[in-house]
C-alpha cells in the first residue's frame, strides 16, 4: 500500500490546521470522556492527539496505515515508554490487543467503509470503554484539495454516523463541536463524537 502521507510527515506539525485541530479536539475530548488506562489512537500520524493524551494514560496504541507520520510519532520524547506503534489496517487485521478508549482525529473520512470502521473500532474496546472520535461535519468536497487520493468523504452527517455507531453497538453517541477551521475564507466544523462500548 502506498503512503499517501510520506511527503507531508516531516512538516506536518508545523501546520496551523492540524495544530488547531489537534488542540480544539483535545479539549473537547478532555471534557467528554474519561482519559486513562489503555488509550488506542486510531489514524494517530504523527502524534499530535496522542501527546496530548499521553500524561493521562497508562499506555497508549498508535494505529495508521503510514509509516512516514508513525516514524515521526515514534521519535517524540513525550510519548516515549507510553507508546506502541501498529502500522496496519484494523479493519483488515485486528490488534490482538484492547483499550479502554480510542481516541481518532480526522481519520474516518480516509476509510472507505465507514460501518466497517465502527464495528472494528467497537471490537478494540474494553466492555465499558469510551470512543472519541473528530472528524468533519458534512462539506461541499472543498476542504480537500480536488482529486486528493485517500479521502473517501466529505465529512459526516452526524445522525448518519450516529446510526452506524449504533449498528455497531455502540450506546449513547452524542456529539459536540470541537473546532472550526478557516480555510479560504470557508468555515468548516469538525464535531466530535463520543460513545460507549455497554459493560455488559
Amino acid at each position: 500500500m502506498a503512503d499517501l502521507f510520506h511527503d507531508k510527515a516531516d512538516e506536518y506539525d508545523t501546520r496551523p490546521v492540524p495544530q488547531q485541530i489537534s488542540e480544539g479536539v483535545f479539549t473537547a475530548m478532555r471534557d467528554a470522556v474519561d482519559i486513562r488506562g489503555t488509550v488506542m489512537d486510531f489514524g494517530a500520524g504523527t502524534g499530535l492527539v496522542a501527546s496530548k493524551v499521553a500524561p493521562m494514560a497508562d499506555a497508549i496504541l498508535a494505529v495508521d496505515v503510514s509509516p512516514a507520520m508513525l516514524a515521526k510519532l515514534a521519535e517524540k520524547p513525550e510519548l516515549a515508554g507510553k507508546v506502541e506503534v501498529f502500522c496496519q489496517d484494523i479493519l483488515e487485521a485486528p490488534l490482538d490487543r484492547d483499550a479502554d478508549l480510542i481516541v481518532s482525529a480526522m481519520a474516518a473520512h480516509h476509510v472507505e467503509d465507514t460501518a466497517g470502521l465502527m464495528r472494528a473500532l467497537f471490537a478494540h474496546l474494553r466492555p465499558g470503554g469510551q470512543l472519541a472520535l473528530a472528524d468533519l461535519d458534512a462539506e461541499d468536497g472543498t476542504f480537500h484539495p480536488p482529486d486528493i487520493e485517500g479521502v473517501f468523504h466529505a465529512g459526516f452527517e452526524r445522525e448518519a454516523l450516529a446510526s452506524l455507531a449504533r449498528e455497531a453497538g455502540f450506546a449513547d453517541p452524542t456529539f459536540v463541536t470541537a473546532c472550526e477551521v478557516d480555510r479560504d475564507g470557508r468555515r468548516y466544523p469538525i464535531f466530535l463524537l463520543t460513545a460507549t462500548r455497554p459493560a455488559a
